[in-house]
């Protein structure tokens, strides 16, 4: 029988071999990548039945890729797999169209019924995470919601200056020139009333762009 297609997205690399030998008897790991613009390019070419992806990823977060995901391969199956036990990061999640939540320190089995779920079309979060969102939920019904202002280029240059990288690496990085890079900066930060990179980091980091 042919077994599914997965591909695995973690910038650490041991523990994207732990997982590639746990799901290997039950999916063809078709790629592994280390960065959401490589997830992306990856997914887009290998059309996957099911996404392990963690949320604080270099050049873009796995927030961000999942919201492209779904427009490039929208029967693949998300299912985030971190450290971060923030329920408002977990509901972020499931709005951006992840199909499971779990934490790096969740057993082996647990990854693996979620992964089941996932596959019969459900979702699964971890209890430990579950209880929170529902107190999340209703201290604040409307949850925390990435910026409406901000279109998803002007997002991935945010992350990637708060990054720390210059204009010209982030024009590298993008495939555009350094005066598209400056001009979507400082557009950006008229649009949010911000006066300094200092201040813009302080967002990326504030609003989820940037996961350490």
């Amino acid at each position: 029988m042919k077994l599914p297609r997965a591909i695995l997205a973690d910038d650490h690399k041991i523990l994207v071999e732990a997982f590639r030998k746990l799901l290997e008897p039950h999916f063809e790991i078709v790629a592994t990548v280390s960065d959401g613009r490589a997830l992306l390019e990856a997914a887009a070419s290998l059309k996957p039945d099911l996404i392990l992806l963690d949320i604080g990823m270099p050049l873009l977060n796995g927030l961000e890729a999942a919201r492209q995901l779904k427009s490039k391969v929208p029967a693949a199956k998300l299912i985030f797999l971190t450290m971060h036990e923030d329920p408002d990061l977990a509901i972020e999640a499931m709005r951006a169209g992840a199909s499971g939540y779990l934490l790096k320190t969740s057993a082996s089995s647990e990854l693996l019924h979620a992964v089941q779920e996932a596959l019969r079309g459900r979702t699964y979060i971890t209890p430990h995470i579950s209880r929170g969102m529902e107190k999340s939920f209703i201290r604040d019904p409307r949850g925390r919601q990435r910026p409406k202002s901000l279109t998803p280029r002007q997002r991935e240059i945010v992350q990637l200056l708060a990054e720390g990288k210059s204009m010209k690496e982030v024009a590298d990085v993008l495939h555009v020139t350094p005066r598209t890079v400056a001009f979507h900066k400082y557009r950006t930060m008229e649009e949010l009333a911000l006066k300094s990179t200092a201040e813009l980091i302080q967002f990326a980091i504030k609003n989820h762009i940037v996961v350490a």
